[in-house]
């Protein structure tokens, strides 16, 4: 099983097929790994890997990978490992793709490393939507079930954590300036419900002035025409 370690963290990794790079960010919130995507609408690992080299990953403190956390830790401390992973498959650039939290990793990775990255589709964004408290209980469920392997781990550092990942507005990686001047090819698959607000997949939408978004994408009976869009997408970015 492939993993490397880079400043005290393992990561945990699988890749599938060949091609352009696609590297994908799962669902799952602070719990975020591979294994989400086999419970997705679609599977990107399953349906792109005949056109791309698909890397998929755990987070860290997720699945399968391991790593330190403090009172620093927040969004740069996940694209620092984002990064990490690219420099050790000696990938240049990549297209991106997230579902659920992996649309802000993948904004993220934007921002900090604009020139590894050629397009990001964006699934069910999470965003600030009337849902503060649903996300401050995502990460203290998290939080506690590491707490019960490290006691050093206090209720302060977490507490500080917390609010470096969901204390913002917006989609909390980046800001809404930035999205405005971000040029980079996005699709948004639009989300639905309480972590995924449509009303943020629709800002991001018209914010972003490369910006395409699918409404309908995750029912059964237009799943081959999303997987489609998705794929066609990527191929129109691969440079």
């Amino acid at each position: 099983m492939p993993s490397f370690d880079h400043a005290g963290v393992s990561l945990y990794y699988e890749e599938f097929g060949s091609g352009y790079p696609l590297l994908l960010f799962a669902p799952g919130g602070m719990r975020s790994s591979i294994d989400f995507w086999h419970k997705s609408p679609f599977d990107p690992t399953r349906e792109f890997a005949a056109d791309f080299r698909v890397i998929a990953m755990d987070q860290r403190n997720a699945g399968s990978s391991r790593g330190p956390v403090s009172a620093a830790d927040g969004w740069h401390t996940y694209t620092a490992d984002h990064i990490a992973l690219l420099d050790h498959l000696g990938i240049a650039r990549c297209h991106t793709m997230g579902g659920c939290i992996g649309s802000s990793y993948c904004l993220s990775l934007i921002k900090e490393a604009p020139d590894r990255v050629s397009s990001a589709v964006l699934q069910n964004p999470i965003g600030l939507h009337e849902n503060r408290e649903a996300f401050r209980e995502m990460f203290d469920g998290w939080a506690k079930a590491l707490q019960r392997h490290d006691a050093n781990l206090t209720d302060a550092a977490l507490g500080s954590f917390r609010e470096r990942m969901y204390g913002g507005d917006f989609v909390f990686s980046v800001t809404r300036d930035f999205v405005r001047k971000c040029t980079h090819p996005l699709l948004v698959l639009a989300g639905d419900d309480l972590y995924h607000p449509a009303p943020i997949s629709s800002e991001i939408a018209s914010l972003a002035p490369n910006a395409e978004i699918v409404e309908t994408w995750k029912t059964p009976d237009v799943i081959p025409a999303t997987v489609k869009r998705v794929r066609d997408f990527l191929k129109a970015h691969q440079a």
